[in-house]
């Protein structure tokens, strides 16, 4: 019996003595302020003009590496602009889990003008001078009190401000260079992909594609080249990172979509065809069209009856061209073929958002 009960005494005393080791013996992880500066990764240029006509662009894309707090922690960066270089009362530009971010014109000029910049003759304030940057990286999606951060060193961006001119603000552009150009990788040369609109990042266009390629970026005054901001291939599929690696496509012709704020790219490969009353199959099927390499053009030798058509990819109404000849639209009206006879129709998709197509009688 006493045996009995010094066994019983043992095991309770043993498995008060694991719990009390568990309770005492959590692992628990301490986040370190990082060694090293965190440290802006991208080049800059030696000047940015600046004009609120285009005050919705993109000014510069800041790209950063990330910091190591010595364990695994989402990092919250907050990038920061100044008119001065001890940043007595720094400016946020934006916050973002991301290691880059954009800055667009627009803030810049309220730098500018916080910093006592103007381009008026009429004062003696000077139109150029020096603005500040730089990224703090904070442990945590939300920013704790007192938790380890690290800055980077300051940089420093010259501006300059100009005078808004008569001509029209230009909508951005990218080039698409690669080896479905004959002289390969050659920016200036490359087929574009357009922004809808001032300011906006959602490119879009049409090329045929065969091999490596990336998005590029034009410098400051309208030159495309590898010196410039570039986008590869992201850590997955359909994302973008700057400077990445290059994105690979199979041979064909694509409707290429990116958007390089939030980093992703879409391409859709593309055959055309014409349809509709006007056509030898009517309504029901698309005459398949012919890709010329040389024109960079769509074609077909065709009979036309004095009737409605559109064009249309991958005989589905997916994606279908229709409304003015000389800029067609995605989903737009029929087109209307005037007289019977037989054409050589040409779909020319060459340049971004402007699409058109004519008919030469033959």
């Amino acid at each position: 019996m006493n045996k009995n009960i010094l066994k019983l005494m043992m095991v309770f005393f043993a498995i008060f003595a694991f719990n009390a080791c568990s309770d005492d013996d959590e692992i628990e992880f301490t986040a370190q302020t990082p060694p090293d500066q965190i440290s802006f990764t991208n080049d800059f240029l030696s000047e940015y003009l600046l004009s609120s006509q285009i005050a919705q662009n993109n000014a510069e894309r800041f790209t950063w590496e990330s910091p190591d707090f010595g364990v695994p922690t989402p990092i919250t960066y907050q990038l920061e602009g100044s008119i001065d270089f001890e940043f007595t009362e720094p400016v946020g530009l934006a916050e973002t889990s991301n290691q880059q971010a954009s800055v667009s014109v627009g803030q810049l000029l309220n730098l500018a003008e916080a910093a006592g910049l103007d381009n008026d003759e009429e004062t003696e304030n000077p139109d150029s001078g020096d603005l500040f940057f730089r990224v703090r990286a904070l442990i945590g999606s939300e920013n704790a009190e007192n938790s380890p951060e690290t800055i980077s060193e300051i940089t420093t961006l010259t501006v300059t401000l100009i005078a808004a001119g008569g001509e029209e603000p230009v909508i951005p552009l990218m080039s698409v260079p690669g080896e479905h150009q004959d002289n390969q990788y050659d920016p200036p040369s490359a087929p574009l992909v357009a922004a809808s609109d001032v300011g906006n990042v959602d490119y879009e266009g049409f090329m045929y594609l065969e091999g490596n390629f990336k998005f590029v970026e034009p410098d400051a005054d309208g030159v495309f080249s590898y010196d410039n901001t570039d986008y590869g291939m992201g850590e997955e599929e359909g994302t973008l990172e700057v400077s990445g690696p290059d994105i690979v496509a199979e041979a064909g012709y694509y409707l290429v979509r990116a958007n390089t704020d939030a980093l992703t790219y879409n391409l859709t490969e593309t055959n055309w065809g014409i349809i509709g009353a006007a056509t030898p199959n009517g309504w029901d099927e698309s005459t398949p069209m012919t890709y010329n390499a040389e024109t960079k053009k769509f074609e077909i030798e065709i009979t036309l009856t004095a009737d409605a058509f559109k064009f249309r990819a991958n005989d589905s109404w997916d994606i279908n061209l229709g409304g003015d000849p000389n800029n067609l639209n995605f989903g737009g009206d029929d087109l209307i073929n005037e007289n019977g006879g037989t054409y050589l129709v040409e779909l020319d998709l060459s340049n971004p958002r402007m699409y058109s197509y004519t008919l030469t009688e033959i």
